[in-house]
């Protein structure tokens, strides 16, 4: 607590939807500030006040809804106090998990617990799952989005994000190392790129029968419900109706392990694509692109 405390911020919202409040988690001395996207969204002036409750004019450097994660700078020439960013990698299910945020106004507050499971996956805002997830018992409250979960040595391990209504001890938070690469993206692009394939699709089941003519064992894939003219799918020769089921080395078992997939790197990469069309094997080459907005 006495590491990470003075790091957590209290944010303050104005904008077309009225006020709103969260938290927010200094990780630069220089006044760089993680909170959740769903914290600014809307905001048209935004105001960040220390533990000790100085207020700060803060802007909005850039926003990753898929991760519920935004990057603040808080406008102030002073030095502030930073959180050290830890390893999420390490995390173990049942070591202590302490939440540090501004639940309605209250600054600074403490909630303790454990982490209760990892690798968890929750819908995100823009329809790409949110993975690796820390879920655990802290207690979060209405402000506490944004804040920091924190291990027993003041380490953030992550970035405190949810919680699922009319459940007790399920709370949510992004891990440490996906809020690491979020942070990096944003500083350099102000966004978080992301590979495209210009479709839409649904898990659908795999027949047995045609799951081993194409050499796979696997149940279930990806089905073409619509291409996206001139987008990647489309030039590669995709069509409604197509059934995915590998793309590269990696089986395509539903949408969410499609978008896991597409990944800032694959931009641009040429890979193939192994499908079923009207019950026939086939492999095409596609290159994805730059997902836009």
């Amino acid at each position: 607590m006495e590491r990470a405390g003075p790091a957590v911020l209290h944010v303050a919202v104005q904008g077309r939807r009225g006020q709103g409040t969260g938290s927010g988690v200094t990780v630069s001395p220089d006044g760089l500030v993680l909170t959740n996207a769903h914290v600014v969204a809307g905001a048209d002036s935004l105001y960040v006040t220390a533990a000790e409750g100085r207020p700060m004019p803060a802007r909005l450097l850039g926003e990753d809804r898929d991760t519920d994660l935004a990057l603040l700078r808080a406008e102030t020439s002073m030095t502030l106090p930073a959180a050290e960013l830890g390893d999420s990698a390490n995390l173990r299910v049942g070591q202590l998990a302490i939440a540090i945020g501004n639940p309605l106004g209250f600054s600074s507050t403490v909630t303790a617990g454990v982490v209760s499971a990892l690798g968890r996956s929750l819908a995100g805002r823009g329809g790409r799952p949110i993975e690796d997830l820390v879920q655990t018992d802290a207690a979060l409250n209405p402000g506490n989005s944004g804040g920091a979960l924190v291990d027993s040595s003041g380490r953030v391990i992550g970035i405190n994000t949810a919680i699922i209504a009319g459940a007790q001890g399920l709370c949510f938070a992004v891990a440490a190392n996906t809020a690491q690469l979020v942070l990096g993206e944003l500083v350099r692009f102000g966004r978080v790129r992301r590979a495209s394939l210009g479709l839409t699709g649904q898990r659908e089941a795999v027949p047995r029968r045609l799951a081993r003519a194409a050499g796979t064992e696997q149940e279930t894939g990806v089905l073409v419900t619509a291409v996206q003219a001139r987008g990647p799918a489309d030039l590669a020769g995709l069509a409604p109706g197509d059934l995915l089921l590998r793309i590269g080395e990696q089986a395509v078992t539903g949408i969410d392990t499609l978008l896991r997939w597409l990944t800032a790197e694959r931009v641009g990469e040429a890979t193939e694509l192994l499908l079923l069309r009207r019950g026939d094997p086939r492999r095409l080459r596609i290159v994805p692109g730059e997902r836009q907005g």
